[in-house]
């Protein structure tokens, strides 16, 4: 369906019309004039003190307000509702206080604490839950995982329920890859491109995680793995602070990064620059047999060296022009530089009788660099004192990868002249986005948003490859390619939220999305392909408080929403990238999208998500699958390919003992159940495989100055696209010990410390029978420092205001 701007504006105010009727049949709440008034021990008001007021049964209902000179501050809130009180001031501890309106009282004091002379027993973060549940999605609070870890990578694979595969894909309940957003904003990268951006990225540079397992209307449709949001520090609270960092792992290769920051927040203005140095070095081994035929097998083994050196910097600035207007400007730039070395040893063999019929070594050397960078401008005006508000964007991000790749093969038997090849590549992606989101709030607890969105992707590939060498070296036709892409989005939604009676939540929103592909390969050949099309995403979601455990609130949410899963550049990018002489990969440019719709039921007790069992259901599924070649039996290429259908169950229960104690953990388990059925090589497919992932953190402080942290995750019975894992896992453990009025924190760690994050697999689908076992550079001993210096005492208290609209 070709786009039409006046069907699409039709449509839009159709469904504006229906979600207003519907939420307008609502009955008003009573509100109360609440007074807080601050104090000190001495009894003495606290002028000019932050306040935060967060409905606890709507987290996205906020009111801020800076009390006076006398330290008074007057809220009007609703009866029958509790609220969350935090305070921020200087020179005070940050404070949370949790409230009930009754009607009964209607005047609250609070008094804060100081802050130490030193701070060697500050200890105001301790509270923080590692996660908690706000409305639709997670909250993870990554301070103790930041400690450990050299990168924003290493952060998000030591975050409790989030599994990363070793191609880079991140995963929340589902067997689809999440969308990685870094501040709100869909990078539109592939996994391996993100992964190096997440690579570059300094580990103290990140606030919090958000998880949204089943995003709202909100959100782009093309999330059905769900979207895990990397929010970034924008500054601190009150004046200059800054960190420097260095550390270190060694496993059979080592990494090493340095890094420093900067932020300033005078009250009113505000930036920050964050700058990382990393050197990082792994490997990687791979040990391949493949049945060619009954009684014919293909064994190769694989090791690959990996080298890079990175470079990133990113940086922003804030202002608040006049009382309602706040305009930010961020952006990054990363730079990366990497050489991989791969020497492959194949055979085949026949089994009955041991005969070899062939033996060679194949040598791949593939060097490169890539450049990225990335600017966004958001300003946001505030409407009125309820939370109403109009947020835009725009964002716009540039990235070049260039490549060389040399590769030969030594036959050993039979006796064979060797053979040679060479080829370099390049790719550019241009990406850029316009947003427009308006919220309003009313009196009567409704909640009504409304927004649209531009984006304009394009991609550029170039390879051209040689065989031979010298007078002999000739162009290879077949791996010489061309290919452009580009995909236009145009998108609408509306939503609104409830509250009825007491405490009960029902949020309602419809996406409208416009979607065109076009794609085209110029070399070798002129195929093109060009896809439009117009589809309706609904999203529902139910909260309600169902009972006091302890007297913890245990509340229960139901979510349910349509998703899309577009197929991404390089999944439609028709070029053969050579792997060794019997396996490629390339792209499927016919790639069709798959739609999910996703189900989920989930519990939480005190905002701290405990259980939860949801249902994916796709049609027109695509996947990662293994062909084998017509007219070469010893050949096999990878691709993409749409199968079928998959139902996928998944249930999840997490336990934990609160923070704030000596002593903390949690412990997650999740089930996943996957049900396919389609075709596979023009054969029927079914296809059942279940699977357990669990995840643990746990810390212990030693003394005022020591933590030790242990966390890591197995998995059972693994699975990944259709190939069958044998178990596997990680424990990772920490120590760290501060120094100098803990301005420098020092970190000893060691990650997969029994070397258990290695699998063996199989597959058997279609023509392809092979089974194997990968290994990487896993188990590493690490060492890390940090020096604080500045009122860092204040960045913590920054953090305490959760950005919830943050995107």
């Amino acid at each position: 369906m070709r786009f039409s701007m006046t069907s699409f504006l039709k449509r839009s105010f159709q469904l504006s019309a229906i979600l207003l009727l519907f939420f307008s049949y609502t009955s008003g709440a009573q509100e109360i004039q609440i007074h807080l008034k601050i104090i000190n021990e001495k009894k003495e008001p606290v002028p000019f003190a932050s306040v935060n007021i967060l409905n606890r049964q709507d987290s996205t209902r906020q009111l801020n307000k800076i009390a006076d000179s006398l330290g008074k501050a007057d809220f009007k809130l609703e009866k029958d509702s509790r609220y969350l009180i935090r305070i921020s001031s200087v020179d005070y501890q940050y404070k949370e206080s949790p409230i009930s309106i009754s009607g009964s009282k209607n005047t609250y004091t609070l008094t804060l604490e100081p802050l130490p002379k030193t701070l060697n027993t500050v200890t105001i973060t301790s509270s923080k839950p590692l996660m908690r549940q706000e409305d639709d999605k997670t909250i993870v609070d990554p301070e103790n995982l930041v400690a450990m870890s050299t990168s924003g990578y290493e952060v998000l694979e030591k975050t409790p329920g989030l599994f990363i595969d070793q191609d880079g894909n991140i995963y929340i309940s589902s067997l689809s890859p999440a969308t990685v957003y870094i501040n709100g904003r869909d990078m539109k990268m592939s996994a391996e491109d993100m992964a190096t951006l997440l690579k570059n990225l300094p580990p103290n540079a990140i606030s919090k995680i958000e998880i949204l397992r089943t995003p709202s209307a909100k959100y782009d449709a093309g999330s059905s793995g769900g979207i895990v949001n990397v929010v970034l520090k924008r500054g601190v609270k009150i004046g200059k602070t800054g960190s420097l960092h260095a550390g270190l792992q060694q496993g059979t290769y080592g990494n090493r990064f340095l890094g420093f920051n900067l932020n300033n927040n005078d009250g009113k203005k505000n930036s920050y620059i964050n700058l990382n140095f990393g050197n990082r070095n792994s490997f990687e081994s791979l040990v391949t047999n493949r049945f060619l035929a009954a009684d014919t097998m293909l064994s190769q083994s694989a090791g690959t060296k990996y080298a890079a050196h990175s470079l990133y910097a990113g940086y922003g600035i804030g202002d608040s022009l006049g009382r309602n207007w706040d305009i930010n400007l961020s952006g990054n730039i990363s730079f990366n530089n990497s050489n991989n070395l791969s020497n492959n040893e194949s055979s085949i063999q026949k089994l009955s009788s041991s005969l070899l019929l062939t033996d060679n070594l194949n040598q791949v050397n593939n060097s490169g660099n890539s450049f990225a960078v990335s600017n966004g401008i958001d300003g946001k005006m505030k409407i009125d004192t309820m939370g109403s508000e109009w947020d835009n964007t725009i964002f716009y991000s540039y990235s070049r990868n260039k490549s060389d790749q040399v590769f030969s093969t030594d036959y050993f038997f039979p006796t064979l002249p060797a053979n040679s090849g060479d080829g370099s590549g390049e790719n550019k992606r241009n990406f850029f986005y316009i947003t427009s989101d308006l919220k309003l709030k009313t009196k009567n607890r409704l909640t009504l948003e409304s927004g649209i969105k531009f984006s304009i992707h394009r991609f550029e590939n170039s390879t051209n490859y040689f065989t031979g060498a010298g007078a002999n070296r000739i162009k290879d036709i077949y791996r010489t390619n061309t290919f452009h892409y580009k995909e236009n989005i145009n998108a609408g939604y509306i939503q609104g939220s409830q509250t009825l009676g007491k405490d009960i939540i029902l949020k309602m929103g419809v996406r409208l999305e416009n979607t065109n592909m076009e794609g085209q390969q110029v070399i070798p050949e002129d195929t093109s392909f060009n896809i439009h099309r117009t589809d309706l995403f609904p999203y529902v979601y139910l909260s309600k408080n169902i009972m006091k455990i302890a007297g913890y609130d245990l509340r229960a949410y139901l979510v349910y929403r349509r998703t899309i899963n577009r197929p991404s550049y390089n999944f439609l990018n028709p070029f053969s990238r050579y792997v060794d002489q019997y396996l490629y990969e390339t792209g499927n440019p016919s790639l069709r999208p798959q739609f999910t719709r996703n189900y989920e039921a989930n519990i939480s007790i005190d905002e701290r998500p405990v259980f939860a069992l949801g249902l994916n259901d796709t049609k027109d599924i695509f996947t990662n699958v293994i062909y084998q070649s017509d007219s070469n039996h010893s050949v096999a290429y990878r691709t993409y390919d749409n199968l079928g259908s998959n139902k996928e169950f998944y249930a999840r229960m997490l336990g934990a003992i609160p923070p704030g104690k000596k002593y903390f953990f949690v412990i997650v388990a999740q089930y996943n159940h996957n049900f396919y059925s389609g075709q596979y090589e023009n054969r029927p497919l079914s296809y059942k495989k279940g699977s357990w992932t669990f995840f643990t953190y746990q810390s212990l402080k030693v003394g005022k100055r020591s933590q030790f942290s242990l966390h890591g995750f197995m998995r059972l019975k693994g699975q990944q696209q259709f190939y069958e894992l044998s178990p596997f896992g990680s424990i990772n453990a920490s120590i760290n010990r501060k120094f100098l009025k803990d301005k420098l924190t020092v970190t000893l760690s060691v990650v997969d410390l029994f070397f258990t994050n290695k699998n063996n697999f199989k597959i058997s689908q279609g023509s392809i029978d092979a089974f194997g076992q990968r290994q990487t550079d896993s188990r590493r001993v690490g060492l890390n420092i940090r020096y604080n210096f500045g009122i860092s005492k204040k960045e913590k208290e920054k953090d305490k205001f959760p950005d919830i609209d943050s995107q």
